[in-house]
């Protein structure tokens, strides 16, 4: 009843004619449209037929309410939130600072449950899964190591369902050496009544297995298992040296999604690389299933077809969002694709059935020269179109404002670049798009015109490979030598960080942590930094007095072997003494593809620096998280900026629309839903990447 009369109150509001900023306008009640899914639907199109907003009306849109979800890190900014909150029946669910669980009424804010869980450390959690089989409705929800299923109307965890409402996702997993670090942190898919899930793991040499599985949605027993790294006697198994390569290498792991054609049985998955990232001097070969897109009976977990999309992985080159299912038009004739877009700013276009490239795609020959003990493959897979970043970085590419230009020139004169699969060496090798993207998790829109918008960054990355201590059995180890061990790729040697702050600065770390604050984010993770349970207690005591500046440091005698020889010298997105990209703008853009064609309608920066516009240089884009939500109303909202706005644009010109200031950055993807006949969207704004704020606010749009 409540719901009627909100419902006609509604209506009756709509015919009221409102004047705003000279315009006016009649709000016309919409259907009650659900966001049931991630990124929208199966098909992960993260498009919503809703058209109430559209160009003629964006500018009016105001707050509808705003939720404060709780856990956020207001003292060193590290926490995140990047959900695509789900909407079901008028209720909205999603994941808090903190990484609980939680319900709200999509209408009004208002909370409705919230979890508690202890156990979930190391997660960054991007959103819940929902199921339902007749008046039994759950959320499937990752934290930590574990998969919940919980009572979509209480939040309860669901006794029946593994042991007391949960299962361990590190089972199965396990291989000789490999470290227990796992979790689910994006949300998995349903098919019929099976939940079939992705981990990920950590991308080092102790990784462990990056198998595919599906479970009872009901009971959370194992139904099907795909090995992405080969047992022996399956397809690819030879595409591993030494074997068996399961007992030696781990990753190759599902993490960044999957897309499912329902009517069809098929789950599109794509893979990672396998683990060392960096080096694969141990797992010789191309590596057969890390870096592809396969197609899997979405029943059985049997490979109907795949694309390996790197051959033999060294440049962390795994694709990094899931794909999009859409249906395109080639010479007259209507063909239901799968597109995958990439870190190299690539858009891979397969026929959805038969796996049949709809663009060619060409294994050319790259550079050879590489460190003692690798072997890269002789070519690399590489489409002729669509392409949506630009490709090589060279002299000519430095922007003609950046800092100490001549120094960065001798710097480049001295370093591998200037076109893609370089391999690593001693030298600075430049990646451009960098080791993130070019595209990133946040992933791609798609319309019904077959139109793909791809928000993306072309910033140039650095590193380089440098020998890395061996670690033989009862050798005497020094903090700092397990410090340039186990942390300095991404806090540098120096530990200083890098310059955007995705990888923090440890100097002085002893001012703001506790000595047992930070043992216990060595042990369980934080954000988007793995655990380092694996490491004996005596090891990360010796890391912490080590970061912790002691007098009298520990030392400790050795438990394992490394068997990479190589470490890589850290993920340095290459900025300016002023703090900006070296690069010419754009460094962030949002392109429009039309992949019925593969040429591109319109590509825009996307992000400002506003004091670089102050001086009078057209907007440059900044780096970028988070996807893009498009309407039928003609629209692409996206926040994903560093600047913590959230914009509209015109679907058809790229024009933009409407801008407005969020609480924290929002990098996440967002959604749209109508209830009582009123259209919402919705954004997770909860910072903490890129020298951001962290924040623990949803905040909800609407016109009035």
């Amino acid at each position: 009843m409540s719901r009627l009369i909100a419902a006609l109150t509604t209506f009756c509001i709509s015919l009221l004619a409102t004047t705003l900023t000279g315009t006016r306008f009649v709000l016309e009640p919409v259907p009650d449209t659900d966001w049931a899914e991630y990124n929208g639907d199966g098909a992960r199109s993260h498009y919503s037929a809703l058209s109430q907003i559209n160009t003629q009306n964006v500018n009016q849109l105001r707050i509808a309410w705003t939720y404060a979800s709780g856990g956020a890190d207001t003292l060193l900014n590290r926490t995140q939130m990047q959900c695509n909150p789900i909407v079901v029946g008028g209720v909205l669910y999603s994941v808090s600072a903190g990484t609980q669980a939680f319900a709200l009424d999509a209408a009004t804010g208002q909370e409705r449950w919230k979890t508690s869980l202890d156990d979930n450390a190391g997660t960054t959690s991007r959103g819940v899964t929902y199921w339902t089989e007749g008046k039994e409705k759950r959320i499937f929800f990752g934290a930590g190591k574990w998969l919940y299923a919980l009572d979509a109307h209480t939040g309860k965890p669901i006794g029946t369902f593994g042991k007391q409402g949960r299962i361990d996702l590190g089972k199965g997993l396990e291989r000789p050496g490999a470290d227990k670090y796992v979790l689910s942190n994006t949300p998995n898919t349903i098919y019929k009544n099976l939940i079939i899930v992705g981990v990920r793991v950590a991308e080092s040499e102790t990784a462990l297995l990056g198998d595919i599985r599906a479970y009872d949605a009901r009971t959370g027993q194992l139904v099907w298992t795909f090995h992405t790294i080969p047992q022996r006697g399956e397809f690819g198994y030879d595409t591993w040296s030494p074997r068996p390569a399961r007992q030696h290498v781990g990753g190759a792991n599902a993490w960044a999604g999957m897309a499912i054609d329902r009517q069809r049985g098929i789950v599109y998955v794509p893979t990672g690389s396998a683990a060392y990232d960096f080096y694969g001097g141990n797992r010789k070969g191309n590596n057969l299933f890390a870096n592809c897109l396969l197609a899997l009976d979405a029943s059985t977990g049997k490979r109907l077809w795949h694309y390996q999309l790197v051959h033999h992985d060294v440049w962390d080159r795994d694709p990094p969002a899931h794909p999009n299912l859409l249906t395109i038009v080639q010479n007259g004739k209507r063909i239901d694709a799968v597109a995958q877009i990439t870190k190299q700013g690539y858009v891979f276009v397969f026929d959805r059935v038969t796996g049949k490239p709809l663009y060619p795609i060409h294994e050319q020959v790259v550079p050879g020269e590489v460190v003692v003990g690798e072997q890269v493959s002789a070519t690399q897979p590489i489409p002729t179109k669509p392409y949506f970043t630009r490709q090589s970085f060279t002299e000519k590419d430095f922007n003609p404002f950046v800092a100490n230009r001549d120094s960065l020139v001798n710097v480049l004169q001295r370093a591998n670049t200037g076109r893609a699969y370089i391999p690593i060496t001693d030298k600075m090798t430049v990646f451009f798009p960098g080791t993130d993207g070019g595209a990133q998790w946040g992933g791609a829109a798609t319309d019904r015109q077959g139109i793909l918008y791809v928000p993306a960054k072309e910033i140039p990355v650095y590193t380089s490979l440098i020998r890395r201590e061996q670690r033989a059995r009862g050798v005497a180890l020094t903090g700092a030598s397990l410090y340039r061990l186990h942390c300095a790729a991404c806090h540098g040697t120096d530990r200083r960080g890098n310059h955007d702050g995705s990888y923090p600065s440890l100097i002085m770390v002893n001012k703001r942590l506790s000595d047992a604050l930070i043992n216990q984010v060595l042990l369980k993770g934080r954000a988007m930094m793995p655990s380092f349970s694996q490491l004996p207690d005596a090891e990360r005591k010796a890391i912490v007095d080590f970061l912790t500046d002691k007098v009298k440091q520990s030392t400790v005698s050795s438990t394992q072997k490394t068997g990479v020889p190589y470490q890589h010298t850290g993920y340095n997105r290459w900025y300016d003494a002023n703090g900006y990209p070296v690069s010419t703008p754009p460094w962030g853009t949002l392109t429009a593809i039309d992949l019925n064609t593969g040429e591109r309608r319109w590509q825009v920066p996307l992000g400002e620096y506003p004091a670089l516009t102050k001086r009078g240089i057209p907007i440059t884009g900044t780096d970028n998280y988070g996807g893009p939500l498009v309407t039928a109303g003609d629209l692409v909202f996206i926040a994903a900026s560093r600047d913590e706005q959230f914009r509209a644009f015109d679907r058809t010109t790229g024009k933009q629309l409407w801008q407005v200031q969020l609480p924290a950055a929002g990098y996440a993807s967002p959604s749209t839903y109508a209830v009582n006949g009123r259209q919402y969207v919705v954004i997770a704004c909860g910072g903490g990447k890129l020298n951001t704020k962290s924040g623990d606010n949803y905040v909800s749009f609407a016109l009035p």
